[in-house]
This record gives C-alpha cells, sequence and structure tokens, in this order.
C-alpha cells in the first residue's frame, strides 16, 4: 500500500470510528439492534482500517491521527446534533486537535523507517 493510500484508508477508518461510537451511544447498552449492528460493523472496518494504515504509518502517529479524527467528528456530530452542548472553548480544542493531526500528517515520513516501499513485515513472514 501506498503511503498515500494508507492516509485515506486511515482516515476512512477514522471515520468509520466516530461512526461506530455514535452508534455504541444509541445502542442503549445493545438493546438497539440496528444501533448495535452499525456499531459492530463500523468497529470491525475501523480496525482492520487502522491496522492495513499500520503498515506504511508508523504505529504512533496512525493511532493518534485515527483517535483525534474519530474524537473530533465524534464530538462534532453531538454538537452538529444538539446530544452534547457547543461552545467557542469546544470548538477552538475541536480546531486544535485537527491541527494536531495535520501536523502528525506533515511531519511524517512517506514510508515507514526500516522497511523499502511495499515490504512485508519480518513477523508475517512465517
Amino acid at each position: 500500500m501506498t503511503s498515500r493510500n494508507a492516509w485515506i484508508v486511515l482516515l476512512l477508518s477514522a471515520v468509520l470510528e466516530a461512526v461506530w461510537a455514535t452508534a455504541l451511544g444509541l445502542s442503549d447498552g445493545f438493546s438497539v439492534p440496528t444501533a448495535t449492528l452499525v456499531f459492530a460493523v463500523a468497529l470491525t472496518f475501523s480496525m482492520v482500517g487502522l491496522a492495513l494504515a499500520m503498515r506504511a504509518i508508523p504505529m504512533g502517529t496512525a493511532y493518534a491521527v485515527w483517535v483525534g479524527v474519530g474524537a473530533a467528528l465524534t464530538v462534532g456530530w453531538a454538537m452538529l446534533t444538539g446530544t452534547e452542548s457547543a461552545s467557542p472553548l469546544k470548538v477552538a480544542f475541536l480546531v486544535g486537535i485537527v491541527g494536531c493531526v495535520i501536523g502528525l500528517k506533515l511531519a511524517t515520513p512517506h514510508e515507514k523507517p526500516g522497511r523499502e516501499p511495499g515490504e512485508t513485515p519480518i513477523d508475517a513472514r512465517a
């Protein structure tokens, strides 16, 4: 997977993180079948995408971006739908999270150090 594709997969996985977090809240302790199903499917695909992205993006960066984007989207959606109050301070902190995510992207090398592009990790060859 190219670095660009890994970042696309990572961002899609972060969107799915916001989906599963929202669905978890709507599932009412897994008693609402549709919300529970959305939670399970989104969680699965979010984790798979995160794992795939980590093949080309350093683990710490990938995880921080995944959590940051997912959290910002989850809180942003909650504020837009009225399930959470909005304030200028909250919005400023959300903008800060997004700014930090962009900074991590800009500071990350195109390929993981120590591996050739497209190379399979040693542990996966066994």
